[in-house]
């Protein structure tokens, strides 16, 4: 499968850490997980096919291309084995990584994300919505997308990062948007990926989330051979954007883990 050659932030040194954003975002998402972690760990943060400044490239939308994009990125920096996590869409293209690279894998971090395939009514609904994309631009992603990315608290208490998320949706490249919500829509289940892991996992889950629950999260631990499961207080989908802190003190000390040198 060709790839396209991904643009990515490679900060500090150490442990490499990729961390792959959320749908319909780009690596500017990772700001404060830049600035947290990189004293303990190389954080890596690509912009996915088509969002930020990757192109998208000719291929078919699925999670196996941006998977294969991941792991020839890898390749770009020399790196043969890495701590790879995702948010959200992030987190389908890591367990598409697992499928596809397990033996590049130190551990894997899931957040905001489940192990599910889409059912048909789901489908129909990413369908439209690349659609929408294509034709009305990101209006439709404002409208029906942002509302769901944070929670309620985040809303009511943190307006500077509900209006930095809200600019984030709002750069979203149609072409991208489309051909990623037809990646989503056709991804596979993933649990028996899971159940094969051969290294750690790390779960978060936002308290408030509504479009990947803290049930999901567990059903994701549960299958998991070696897993831990974070639940981030007073967050919704996106808790390394609401809640950062917690987040990049779950994801250090699950990386200083994971590192070779701790083996």
């Amino acid at each position: 499968m060709a790839t396209v050659q991904l643009y990515a932030r490679d900060v500090g040194h150490g442990t490499p850490l990729v961390l792959l954003h959320a749908f319909p975002l780009s690596q500017a998402m990772w700001l404060a997980a830049r600035e947290g972690l990189t004293a303990r760990c190389r954080v890596i943060t690509p912009d996915l096919r088509g969002f930020g400044g990757s192109p998208l490239g000719a291929e078919e939308p699925s999670m196996d291309a941006m998977a294969d994009d991941v792991a020839a990125l890898l390749d770009d920096k020399g790196i043969e084995r890495a701590v790879v996590g995702g948010h959200s869409m992030g987190g389908y293209v890591t367990m598409a990584f697992a499928r596809r690279h397990p033996g590049r894998l130190l551990g894997v971090v899931l957040a905001g994300t489940k192990a599910s395939a889409d059912p048909a009514p789901a489908r129909r609904i990413r369908e439209a919505m690349a659609e929408r994309a294509l034709a009305d631009g990101p209006a439709v992603l404002v409208d029906e997308v942002l509302p769901g990315l944070v929670g309620p608290s985040t809303r009511s208490r943190r307006a500077l990062i509900f209006g930095r998320v809200r600019g984030l949706v709002q750069s979203a490249p149609p072409s991208a948007v489309a051909w990623a919500q037809r990646a989503m829509a056709g991804r596979p289940d993933s649990f028996d990926t899971l159940r094969g892991l051969g290294c750690p996992a790390l779960v978060i889950a936002g308290e408030e989330d509504t479009l990947a629950t803290v049930d999901e999260a567990r059903a994701m631990a549960d299958a998991l051979p070696d897993a831990r499961l974070v639940v981030v207080g007073q967050s919704g989908h996106l808790a390394a954007i609401e809640r950062p802190e917690e987040f990049n003190e779950a994801v250090g000390e699950f990386v200083a883990r994971c590192s070779p040198a701790s083996a």
